[in-house]
């Protein structure tokens, strides 16, 4: 670069500031976001993922939930690792508090695009009481608390094992149209 070329640059970096915790997110595909309809702007933005008394999750027993209504089918394909993975969040070594807020802002974030499956990397603990264990706990207890997780279930080795788990959102409004619409002509 010459001087103007540096000076320019400089000018017009000037406001930019560095995103606050971005090595923990990745999202693997760049999809177009459709803009939040009113109804997503006027919804409550509280952390509202409890922290209580939490029963710990032994070490042998594999996460698995799925919502009243969703296949079985679908919850052995997640588990398989065979839906193709669009995000994912890493909550090793963190604190509890710091994971539930990274948590939350993850998944608000996730409503605003068409993202459908999502890795969540807790990391592994040695025993029940380690803090990795207490983090894939509450993990487990905080998906369950948001409507658009239909289904998870801890990963395949390859990408994590018991030390992450794969999620399944609902399909956004605007790929449920579409969907809609393209097998609605094939019936006519």
């Amino acid at each position: 670069m010459t001087c103007n070329d540096d000076n320019l640059f400089k000018e017009a970096m000037d406001d930019v500031k560095p995103l606050k915790d971005a090595a923990n997110v990745v999202f693997f595909q760049h999809k177009t976001a459709r803009p939040p309809s009113r109804s997503e702007d006027n919804a409550v933005t509280d952390n509202f993922l409890t922290t209580g008394f939490l029963e710990v999750i032994p070490l042998d027993t594999p996460l698995a939930y799925k919502q009243d209504g969703i296949q079985q089918g679908v919850l052995d394909k997640l588990r398989g690792g065979r839906y193709p993975l669009d995000a994912q969040l890493n909550l090793t070594r963190a604190p509890v508090e710091t994971c539930r807020q990274a948590l939350f802002e993850f998944m608000l974030q996730l409503r605003l695009t068409p993202v459908r499956t999502v890795l969540i990397i807790h990391g592994k603990g040695r025993n029940d009481r380690s803090h990795a264990n207490i983090i894939r706990s509450f993990v487990a207890r905080w998906l369950a608390q948001f409507p658009q997780v239909q289904a998870f279930c801890s990963a395949q080795p390859h990408h994590g094992g018991t030390g992450a788990c794969y999620v399944a959102l609902k399909k956004a409004e605007s790929a449920r149209v579409d969907n809609w619409e393209r097998f609605a002509r094939r019936r006519r």
